[in-house]
């Protein structure tokens, strides 16, 4: 003899949409969309606490990145018997150096070489366009281009990025004070950072053992094995993309340097910084290249292609599966669709750190529905076995 049901639930009706357990997750849903309203309407409260993690989040994620970078190199210093104090004040102090090496001498040379071509690409623009414009003219293309005034649109061209500098200027000059509440903002950022990472080397790998003794004991196990697949996808994801960056910045200004193009090494520092960002990256990368090449010579944009193949070729095939390997197990248009979205949200930032929020929420969402699935199948385990028992009884 089975359990006695409730006559509400033992409709017809109710039963033809899934009887007491889909009404449960619709009361469930609607209960969540009501805690999301009554949060929405009372955000004011939590204005002080948006304020707070606004100034926080910058030198946080600025000092767990530049952790994860170093963790390594003071791991190696603590194997050949350095104290771990010791080690952490060389990794400071050789990191202020390096920052102070690359300001003094690096800097001043890549600021002139931005200066020049921000000066010079409307008139590599206008070359494009007046090529692009001869060859439509010869083209089998001639006789549906032939209504268009190039003429006038190319020279319009410096006059609307002249008017576009200035409303940009003009833009800046209204919001001067937004502009100096940024700067200090992130000026106070780089001062924070260097005390966050003293405390993340010194105590970072004791922090999970803190945060598992705030919980339940019960939830410990099971958070314990989250953060340790987290930690192991942010250092995987950091280490890896920094890596890949470099390699891919000093093969593209090397290859560039040989081919000889006009500014080699600040379209190198370009390439390297926007392949962080997968697969659109390169894109934003070769695009002032090609626009270059094109303007100088037909052959230079053949070496261009033959430069940018080599290095795409070497850190797909060899660079990229050695560092990165398979640790994210993101498919490649999940990659693109997280990187469109994270952007239309977030903007720069979402784009930077879209892909391993992903991965730190993927871990986190498979290990709930890994508890959920063994909740579920304990819960219908005691439940068969409550029915054999009562079967057995009768």
């Amino acid at each position: 003899m089975q359990p006695e049901r409730s006559s509400f639930f033992s409709t017809k009706f109710i039963q033809f949409l899934g009887g007491k357990n889909t009404l449960f997750t619709l009361l469930m849903i609607l209960m969540v969309g009501l805690i999301i309203w009554i949060f929405d309407i009372i955000s004011f409260i939590f204005y002080p606490i948006q304020v707070l993690l606004a100034n926080v989040v910058l030198p946080v994620i600025l000092a767990t990145i530049a952790y994860y970078l170093l963790r390594p190199v003071l791991q190696g210093l603590i194997k050949l018997k350095v104290p771990k104090i010791w080690g952490i004040i060389f990794i400071l102090l050789a990191l202020i150096g390096l920052i102070t090496l690359l300001i003094v001498g690096v800097f001043p040379f890549l600021r002139d070489q931005t200066s020049t071509l921000i000066q010079e690409f409307p008139e590599y623009f206008r070359k494009l366009v007046i090529k692009i414009d001869a060859f439509l003219r010869t083209s089998i293309f001639s006789s549906y281009y032939v209504n268009f005034d190039m003429d006038e649109i190319i020279n319009q061209i410096p006059q609307d990025i002249g008017n576009t500098i200035s409303e940009t200027l003009g833009g800046v000059a209204n919001g001067i004070g937004k502009v100096i509440s940024t700067l200090t903002g992130l000026v106070l950022a780089i001062v924070t950072v260097p005390f966050i990472l003293f405390y993340l080397l010194k105590d970072g790998e004791k922090l999970p053992q803190y945060i598992l003794k705030l919980l339940p004991p019960r939830m410990r196990e099971d958070a314990a094995q989250v953060m340790k697949e987290a930690d192991k996808q942010i250092s995987a994801y950091i280490q890896g993309q920094i890596l890949v960056a470099i390699c891919i910045g000093l093969m593209i200004s090397i290859g560039f340097l040989i081919i000889g193009m006009e500014y080699a090494l600040l379209l190198g520092v370009l390439a390297m910084i926007t392949s962080v960002v997968p697969y659109l990256g390169p894109i934003i990368a070769i695009t002032p290249a090609a626009i270059i090449a094109v303007v100088t010579s037909p052959f230079m944009l053949v070496k261009l292609a033959f430069v940018w193949t080599v290095v795409q070729l070497v850190e797909g095939k060899f660079i990229s599966p050695q560092i990165m390997g398979k640790s994210l197990h993101i498919h490649p248009i999940t990659i693109i669709f997280v990187l469109l979205t994270a952007g239309s949200l977030f903007g720069v930032p979402g784009v930077i750190l879209g892909i391993p929020g992903y991965a730190l929420l993927k871990v986190l969402v498979t290990h709930m529905y890994k508890l959920f699935k063994r909740r579920y199948n304990r819960h219908e385990t005691n439940l068969q076995l409550h029915y054999e028992q009562t079967e057995t009884i009768e």
